[in-house]
């Protein structure tokens, strides 16, 4: 029975000892808390203002030195360019709070829409980031999606079309090949035929230049002989021998 009593007291003592770990763990997290979310959103209020009175005026150059205020300066300039002139905060979307930095997602009502700004500080609440976005309404972004779909799906029957003209264009190969082979077969046979008059023009000259030779021939025997026409002789053939008497002499 001690026994028993002793183990209760034991663990009587343990879950004690847990509650006041949490206690103290719930206590410490409050206490490292940057900010309350009141304060964020007070944060939020007075730092929007000062965006858009900033741009407003016309001084966002000024802080074209800074490469984080001028990022947020370009992104708020950007979206109100669509969504039209600032008017007030109309909620908080988000709030996020802990001991490295303090989140805050504000909605924003505009002209001609809402928008929202993501504003993040750093653990020293240094302004980290700041996003300003157009808030769009489910028919604009149905319409965005469906405005994507039609692009994406003209320029997939675009390259198809271009595919089919391309395969088509195959069949006409073999007929353009089929069309210059024949016009070179005519000019190689057009060719052949220059070739073969200009043959039958040299030959019909070698063979004028004979008979002009024969009729030398026949009429140097004639004169040998003493005859005075050349009537009775008759050349059947000249033959062109490799050794020359005349050159013996």
């Amino acid at each position: 029975m001690k026994k028993i009593l002793i183990v209760l007291c034991m663990v009587t003592c343990l879950f004690s000892l847990t509650a006041c770990g949490s206690e103290e763990t719930q206590d410490q997290e409050v206490a490292t808390a940057l900010m309350t979310e009141d304060e964020a959103k007070d944060m939020a209020s007075q730092l929007i203002g000062e965006i858009a009175d900033v741009v407003d005026q016309g001084l966002a150059s000024q802080f074209e030195s800074d490469p984080t205020l001028s990022s947020v300066f370009e992104s708020w300039t950007e979206t109100i360019e669509d969504v039209g002139t600032y008017k007030e905060i109309t909620g908080y979307k988000e709030i996020n709070i802990d001991d490295e930095q303090v989140q805050v997602v504000a909605i924003i009502a505009c002209e001609n829409g809402e928008a929202t700004v993501d504003i993040i500080l750093d653990e020293t609440l240094q302004i980290s980031s700041v996003t300003t976005s157009e808030v769009k309404s489910f028919g604009e972004l149905m319409k965005g999606a469906a405005l994507n779909t039609v692009l994406g799906m003209g320029t997939v029957f675009v390259v198809l079309i271009l595919i089919i003209f391309i395969i088509s264009a195959f069949s006409f190969i073999p007929k353009i090949e089929a069309a210059l082979a024949k016009k070179g077969t005519k000019e190689e046979e057009t060719t052949k035929a220059v070739e073969k008059a200009v043959a039958q023009i040299v030959e019909n000259e070698e063979l004028s230049d004979d008979t002009e030779l024969v009729a030398v021939i026949a009429a140097a025997i004639a004169a040998s002989e003493g005859a005075t026409s050349t009537d009775g002789f008759v050349v059947r053939s000249i033959k062109r021998r490799s050794t020359n008497k005349w050159q013996r002499a």
